[in-house]
């Protein structure tokens, strides 16, 4: 018994000992250190330690478990998960894009490239074909992963609405170092890109609900989301938010990740009417409703928000839910009945911004 007990005592320390190793590696990031901390106390979402949503979020709706979604996920695997043939998209040369056009390049997930008035923006991107730290575990699906960092162009200001590995991509920042002029990213996102070498006068770092002016009447306004952070065993430590990005009257929400909450109405009363939302309308689960958006909650949102188009993202590029890889695609167009309303371009077509005559495929329907 007792050289029983030792061997288990020796299996836990061995694993536990492996694990630290593990996690000491540059893509986990850092949490945010002392002086970071230090800045943070007093604000009304900083509590004990971590931030909060504006709202109770729990991380599974009631009458959920952690063990049932799991089993879901492993033994009742929807069959069509993962699409049989390659996602449809389209190569842009985004280096001699003309730079009078005023355009958005969705690269599958919430990856996106945006041009307007001149200036460069690209969002949450992730170009190494994965979306976990682990090689090989969540690997983007054929066709879906057609661009890279060397197809970037220099870029203004790389936006990051959260540290989650399937919008803060390691391989592709540390890429994107040479190129990324500046960084605009919640409280505490700042410690990940200075671990690895951004200079911290090149990174802007913001709560919810602050302003910043860039050139050519450029202003970008951070906004909440209901969501969490995290890449490691400790969640919270950083900031995750949305963006409204305005052009002289021209306006843009960048969603992030969120479940449905008041943040939307009140975004749009505050900003509203918005030309083009930008939302997650994907990996759902009525079991993490109050962190993912549901697609009923998808149009709602995008009525709160007061928005004129909508653009649905964070879709056909990897399997993070039990759900038909084309099935958000397929739900939010049968739910919408405004003509116009819904965006959607295949992956890298251009998509004007100010163009209303623009016409998109139903691309998602090759493969049912």
């Amino acid at each position: 018994m007792i050289i029983f007990l030792i061997i288990v005592a020796l299996i836990i320390v061995i694993t536990t000992v492996v694990v630290y190793l593990f996690m000491q590696q540059p893509a986990f990031g850092k949490a945010p250190q002392a002086k970071r901390l230090a800045q943070y106390s007093g604000l009304p979402n900083f509590k004990n330690g971590i931030f909060q949503n504006i709202h109770d979020t729990p991380q599974l709706a009631t009458g959920y478990s952690m063990p049932l979604v799991l089993f879901n996920y492993i033994f009742n695997k929807e069959k069509h998960r993962k699409p049989l043939t390659a996602v449809p998209s389209i190569r842009t040369d985004l280096h001699n894009l003309p730079a009078t056009d005023d355009v958005l390049i969705w690269f599958g997930h919430s990856s996106y490239f945006i041009q307007i008035n001149g200036k460069k923006f690209l969002i949450d991107p992730v170009f190494s074909g994965n979306a976990s730290p682990l090689a090989g575990s969540n690997k983007a699906f054929n066709g879906s992963n057609i661009y890279s960092a060397a197809d970037m162009p220099v870029i203004d200001y790389l936006l990051i609405t959260h540290d989650h590995y399937d919008h803060l991509d390691y391989k592709t920042v540390i890429q994107l170092q040479q190129k990324a002029r500046k960084v605009i990213c919640g409280l505490g996102v700042g410690e990940h890109f200075e671990r690895w070498g951004y200079n911290e006068k090149n990174i802007i770092e913001k709560n919810w609900n602050e302003e910043i002016t860039l050139e050519n009447n450029i202003t970008i306004f951070t906004t909440p989301a209901r969501h969490f952070s995290g890449r490691g065993f400790k969640r919270n430590t950083s900031l995750w938010l949305s963006f409204l990005l305005q052009v002289n009257d021209y306006k843009i929400f960048i969603g992030g990740d969120s479940g449905y909450d008041t943040h939307f109405a009140e975004i749009g009363k505050t900003h509203g009417p918005i030309d083009l939302a930008i939302l997650e309308n994907g990996q759902y689960n009525a079991a993490w409703r109050y962190i993912h958006t549901l697609p009923d909650e998808f149009l709602q949102a995008a009525d709160d928000l007061q928005a004129k188009k909508v653009l649905p993202v964070h879709n056909s590029k990897f399997a993070m839910a039990n759900h038909a890889w084309n099935a958000p695609m397929a739900v939010i167009a049968s739910l919408n009945k405004k003509q116009g309303f819904l965006q959607t371009p295949v992956i890298g077509q251009p998509f004007y911004l100010k163009k209303d005559d623009q016409q998109f495929t139903h691309w998602w329907q090759a493969e049912v």
